[in-house]
């Protein structure tokens, strides 16, 4: 098993967003953060939007029967919602367990554990993805061809 680091946005937020102020970023301002696979993520809150220190809030979206590449993160526990469509998380060292999941499910997915959403519906998987670290370490796992 090889694994292989995602590139995630690591810029620097700029000190008019670090202290005690509150920011709204507006939809305009989503950057897609990492792509895994076909999964894309938006940030929302995060240390390059608004200088968050020790939480991330993302959007992630899989298209229609498409998934993210299997993959762990590294250095944080993730929260995730459901906001529409229907799917699974594909979980385990080799993927060997499914969970079905839709709207108004909440995941919690704990550090180092294999896991790759998809998408089984023919609309969008759109999930609510919270983190307790500003900048997540995460690696994409190579699976056997027949572990899926």
């Amino acid at each position: 098993m090889s694994d292989t680091p995602i590139t995630t946005n690591r810029q620097v937020a700029p000190s008019a967003t670090l202290g005690n102020e509150v920011r709204v970023v507006r939809s305009s301002e989503r950057r897609i953060e990492v792509g895994s696979g076909a999964m894309t993520r938006f940030e929302g809150v995060s240390s390059g939007l608004t200088g968050a220190q020790g939480i991330h809030l993302a959007i992630a979206t899989i298209p229609p029967r498409e998934m993210s590449s299997p993959h762990r993160h590294i250095n944080c526990e993730s929260a995730i919602f459901v906001l529409s469509g229907q799917g699974r998380f594909l979980v385990g060292e080799q993927l060997e367990r499914s969970i079905q999941v839709g709207p108004g499910d909440f995941i919690y997915i704990p550090p180092m554990a294999v896991h790759a959403p998809t998408s089984d519906s023919d609309e969008p998987l759109e999930l609510l993805v919270a983190r307790n670290a500003p900048v997540e370490e995460v690696e994409e796992v190579s699976l056997p061809s027949n572990a899926r």
